[in-house]
């Protein structure tokens, strides 16, 4: 592996870390506020100890997604000089304001955490409304710099200096809203699907109408009905998303659907893996006329293919691969949801197939792995650029050498806090139940937010 490679290869072990902890953290809070509202409209008590211990699940992996993300932005600088002399010329903006939204989400996370049974119930929905949005601003903020390396704006690029900087163009650059849009969706989904999972699981390990039984199924009602909003609500930016990519990176999107030639009435290749030497997508299967419609609402719309661009400009031909990936998993999260609400309230079953169930647990791992095919998706397919068209990877990249030593450790302190991670939040859970929950909230003057045991 060159250093180039390797620079790439450790960031993208960091960000493939973070991502998990960083999307949870914005679509656990939503489950928690969903969970809160149902409370303080039915006053059921399942519902508050369901965000009691979403809250606590929330707090431990926040308690990893701080210090990744310290070192996401600590590699950004000693890894991509490059780019973060752009970055603190043109697009400071997102990074400055991030620190604000986090503020808001700590503050009042801890508010609901350790007051909640001393505010009144209009300030637990204000809190945790405002966690919701603080989570979901450091991502779009985060996120936003993404956007800009795909639609740089708000400055010139002459004869190696930049120019007219405008910080405000910049942070506005023409697919904010739509990638802004997307992770928003997105983590609510993954939020949604892995509570679903784990409830899921909780459900075929207790006896069918037990009391445990019924809580979990509550659980996953939430889930099913969040996470099957989100997930269309994916589908439909995710459209949007294919037209900017038509619009602003034509290369990327023919890329993602292994087109090589420039034609109107293009198809749309599902699944299959692209052939650089016959310069097909083989075992494929291509719906007519299919690509051309969703690039610009029109069978007459010219899509652009490969052979328009030196190859050496080609993004990587396997991110059709990933992109057929995320789509897939993205439309079995719909389909799910479909069904689970389907099967409750037009069937009127209280009882979930097995098959199904089993296939609820399996939501929450694919939810993830569609998060990380996306971003790796995105990322690698702006390739060979880091900020598009006008700083290459190469040129960004730092000049150190030896880089393998430092890939290995961090792997191995990302193997650690895995570990970790998932060894305190069994502990924690199997040392306080959901019936001893139950029980603390049944009981009078026993706190149960703040409890700690």
């Amino acid at each position: 592996m060159n250093d180039i490679l390797i620079a790439r290869s450790l960031f993208g072990t960091t960000m493939a870390f973070h991502i998990i902890f960083a999307t949870i953290g914005v679509g656990l809070p939503m489950m928690i506020l969903t969970a809160e509202l149902l409370y303080q409209k039915t006053k059921d008590l399942e519902y508050v100890v369901m965000a009691k211990r979403w809250t606590k699940a929330f707090a431990v992996l926040l308690g990893v997604g701080i210090p990744t993300g310290t070192i996401a932005g600590t590699q950004l600088s000693l890894l991509w000089p490059g780019f973060m002399e752009v970055i603190g010329r043109v697009m400071p903006l997102p990074f400055q304001i991030e620190i604000y939204a986090f503020f808001i989400e700590a503050l009042f996370m801890s508010i609901y955490v350790y007051a909640a049974e001393r505010i009144a119930p209009w300030m637990r929905i204000a809190s945790l409304i405002l966690v919701a949005l603080g989570a979901l601003a450091s991502a779009v903020l985060i996120t936003n710099v993404h956007a800009f390396q795909g639609t740089p704006r708000g400055f010139r690029y002459e004869n190696g200096q930049y120019l007219d900087i405008d910080p405000w163009a910049a942070f506005f650059n023409p697919s904010f809203l739509v990638t802004a849009t997307h992770v928003a969706v997105s983590a609510y989904v993954v939020g949604a699907f892995v509570v679903a999972s784990v409830s899921a699981f909780k459900m075929l390990k207790n006896d069918f109408g037990s009391r445990l039984y019924r809580f979990h199924q509550k659980a996953l009602m939430i889930s099913l009905v969040v996470g099957g909003l989100a997930a269309f609500g994916t589908a439909i930016n995710g459209h949007e998303a294919a037209q900017y990519l038509h619009e602003y990176q034509p290369e990327k999107l023919a890329a993602a659907e292994g087109l090589f030639e420039t034609q109107s009435h293009a198809p749309l290749a599902i699944g299959g893996f692209t052939d650089r030497e016959t310069q097909t997508v083989k075992w494929g299967i291509e719906i007519p006329w299919a690509l051309s419609f969703l690039a610009g609402n029109s069978f007459d719309t010219v899509v652009v293919g490969l052979n328009d661009f030196p190859e050496e400009l080609w993004p990587p031909l396997f991110i059709h691969t990933l992109f057929n990936a995320m789509v897939g998993i993205g439309s079995l999260l719909i389909l799910i949801a479909i069904f689970g609400l389907l099967w409750k309230k037009f069937f009127k079953k209280d009882r979930f197939p097995k098959w199904f169930l089993w296939t609820m647990v399996a939501s929450g791992p694919l939810a993830v792995a569609a998060i990380e095919f996306g971003w790796i998706f995105a990322c690698t397919g702006r390739q060979p650029w880091v900020i598009y068209r006008i700083l290459s990877t190469a040129e960004s990249a730092t000049t150190a050498t030896n880089l393998g030593v430092l890939f290995i450790l961090f792997l191995g302190v990302y193997i650690i806090l895995g570990i970790a991670v998932v060894f305190v939040l069994l502990y924690y859970f199997r040392k306080n139940t959901v019936l001893d929950d139950l029980q603390r909230a049944e009981r009078k003057n026993v706190q149960l937010f703040s409890s700690n045991s």
